[in-house]
């Protein structure tokens, strides 16, 4: 597993009855792919995992993996509970994963010995490479530096992580402890610039999802210093990138997919579809973007 580059975290696409669409999902990793992302994220947040079955979970690791072909498909592992987030992680490596993405528990906010309880019980479950995820803002939990630190020194095979706290010193402060012994993602879209001038060498990206050649040049240029193609490009893109970090990303960046004809909108309760002015304001913002869309060499989305 080579944590670097444009990873996305995928959505899951639903047909008319709310089911998993496999097929989609199938085009849907191949010409992430295809447009230059190293690798994909199944069954995050914006996946809708806690709306998925412990089925269902493991047929979208399945049909990532097979999509993915030699590409590294890597199982994000959230659950209620520690037991059944080592399944989820037993599972993914059955799978063919090449690596895993551990969140914090959901629902319960663990003080900081429950939290190192329940992720090292990942880490022990598989010899996968793990992207450990830090998302204070939607799970009131916070891996500080120090802490991150602490598990490195424990773990072999936690290599990664992903910081979503949206404070950029979070990357500067993992690497004043670790200097490269972990490798530094961005996860919230709208600093990925920011992120990335700090140290950090990936992006786990949302809005990819309906931009993904889009989001590859944005990475690109400003991992390799080229700043003002790079400003450009995130001065056009921000308006669409502020839509991953509030409650409703999952819904607007949806919605984003079925404007940009990459995906469809439909959502599992207890989410809905956007309506009124929340769906004008993004169409409108998905209007403007393609009026307006930067000359990037692109694989258009396969037809069924």
């Amino acid at each position: 597993m080579k944590w670097q580059g444009v990873v996305p975290a995928i959505t899951t696409g639903f047909d008319d009855r709310l089911q998993v669409d496999h097929g989609f999902v199938s085009r849907h990793v191949r010409w992430l792919l295809d447009n230059g992302c190293t690798g994909i994220i199944a069954l995050g947040s914006l996946g809708e995992a806690a709306t998925l079955t412990f089925a269902e979970k493991e047929a979208v690791l399945r049909t990532v993996k097979s999509a993915a072909n030699k590409a590294p498909a890597v199982a994000a592992i959230s659950a209620l509970s520690t037991s059944e987030a080592v399944a989820l992680a037993k599972a993914a490596e059955q799978a063919g994963c090449a690596g895993l993405m551990v969140l914090p528990p959901y629902v319960y906010r663990g003080d900081w010995r429950e939290m190192k309880a329940h992720v090292a019980a990942i880490f022990r479950a598989t010899p996968l490479s793990c992207m450990l995820y830090n998302n204070p803002v939607s799970y009131g939990t916070d891996f500080l530096p120090e802490q991150i630190a602490e598990l490195a020194g424990e773990y072999e095979n936690l290599h990664a992580v992903k910081e979503s706290s949206t404070d950029v010193r979070r990357v500067t402060g993992i690497r004043a402890l670790l200097v490269d012994r972990l490798r530094i993602f961005v996860g919230v879209d709208d600093a990925i610039v920011e992120g990335i001038a700090a140290g950090a060498v990936g992006w786990v990206a949302g809005l990819v999802n309906a931009f993904p050649a889009e989001s590859v040049a944005l990475f690109d240029a400003a991992s390799h210093g080229k700043w003002d193609e790079a400003f450009a490009l995130y001065q056009w893109f921000l308006p669409l990138l502020r839509m991953d970090t509030v409650p409703k990303f999952i819904q607007l960046i949806k919605q984003v997919q079925q404007e940009t004809g990459t995906g469809n909108a439909r959502v599992r309760p207890p989410r809905l579809e956007v309506v009124g002015a929340e769906l004008d304001a993004t169409r409108a913002a998905v209007s403007h973007a393609l009026q307006h869309r930067p000359k990037v060499r692109s694989t258009p989305f396969p037809q069924e």
